[in-house]
């Protein structure tokens, strides 16, 4: 079976992850090989301004992941992976090679659900602006024509033409 770790670092000493979508690494790895051969591929997603969740869990199902270990999983990515079969674990506190020993032993269980609230990751200075924009701007309209220095008018076309 083919599962993806949220991992910190790109090797199976690298602590898992306890985000997701915002995870610096994967690491997907052969359960069923007998050298738990893995590969720590690199987030896309960890520096998206937004939805990061969605196409994290968008990539490792294109990967070909069948299921999913982190610490902590949001509520748009949990549906990405849900609508695509994938299972989420949750594992808190350990190393890559620890949470795929307890999961081939069969102590992690399967998550209901997300785990933690919408935009719970965002940290990251993703911070939202509440300013107030005190510029003057200066409008693009056809308005009226000011006079000529000298208070005149602009001559018109059968002025200019005399």
């Amino acid at each position: 079976m083919k599962i993806v770790i949220s991992s910190t670092g790109n090797e199976l000493n690298a602590q898992v992850s306890p985000v997701f979508g915002r995870c610096p690494f994967y690491a997907f790895v052969d359960t069923e090989a007998e050298d738990l051969a893995f590969q720590a591929v690199p987030n896309p997603a960890v520096s998206a301004m937004g939805g990061a969740g969605i196409q994290a869990a968008q990539f490792v199902v294109e990967q070909g992941a069948q299921a999913v270990i982190s610490g902590n999983l949001g509520p748009n990515a949990f549906y990405v992976l849900q609508n695509n079969g994938v299972p989420l674990y949750s594992f808190a506190g350990g190393t890559v090679a620890e949470a795929v020993e307890a999961f081939k032993a069969g102590k992690l269980t399967q998550g209901p659900g997300a785990t933690v609230g919408a935009h719970t990751g965002m940290g990251r200075g993703m911070g939202r602006g509440m300013g107030r924009g005190m510029g003057r701007g200066m409008g693009q309209g056809a308005g009226f024509q000011q006079p000529a220095a000298g208070g005149s008018q602009p001559p018109t076309e059968a002025e200019e033409e005399e």
